[in-house]
């Protein structure tokens, strides 16, 4: 999807973790989860804090819910138009266009990140599943850029909308399993949202 670092730069634990969690979203929003990655979520492990319950909710619901109608929930949130369906871009939560000027946008910065999208991948850029694979390569330093750009990448593309997505999904009348992704993408995003916030440290 991108070029790569000549040489693996070191990354701190939190950025790692920031990471998975990206990778994670962004696989759970690109398509319905395999039986592998269902098994795994069945395994995930809380705790007490925001993320740990997320997660428990999140391995709760891949244990009640069965592979097929995973699948089935996510053909009719994002793929069959169904009532209560949800349209995962950028361009359509800011615009309530397709292919609007969000995208324009992001096709810009993805031009300077020398990113492209793979031949195969028919969705437009601005859908939430590859923007989050592109924060999941920018956090994971599998993206080599300047320090910040995560940042810049998440205030410009992502901030604006997506934890109104995620409230959306979570709220969502015709999935079970996917109202728990809905609750982990919110409070990942509310937490990112805080973090950048944050002052940043001189350079």
């Amino acid at each position: 999807m991108a070029k790569q670092a000549p040489s693996e730069p070191k990354i701190d634990e939190l950025d790692i973790a920031r990471s998975r969690e990206y990778a994670l979203l962004a696989t759970l929003l690109s398509k319905s989860p395999s039986a592998a990655l269902l098994s795994g979520l069945m395994r995930l492990r809380g705790d007490t804090t925001p993320m740990g319950r997320a997660h428990s909710a999140l391995a709760d619901a891949a244990s009640e819910s069965g592979f097929k109608a995973i699948a089935r929930e996510y053909f009719c949130l994002f793929a069959g138009l169904s009532e209560g369906g949800l349209w995962p871009y950028a361009s359509h939560y800011l615009t309530n266009t397709v292919y609007g000027r969000p995208l324009v946008r992001l096709r810009q910065t993805l031009r300077a990140f020398e990113i492209e999208k793979a031949p195969d991948r028919t969705e437009p850029e601005d859908h939430i599943g590859f923007l989050f694979e592109v924060m999941a390569g920018l956090t994971g330093a599998k993206i080599p850029q300047s320090p910040g750009a995560d940042r810049l990448f998440f205030e410009e593309h992502i901030a604006p909308w997506a934890r109104q997505f995620f409230v959306d999904l979570e709220s969502s009348s015709i999935s079970a399993f996917y109202r728990a992704v809905g609750f982990l993408g919110r409070t990942f995003i509310e937490i990112e949202t805080e973090a950048f916030g944050l002052p940043q440290p001189s350079q």
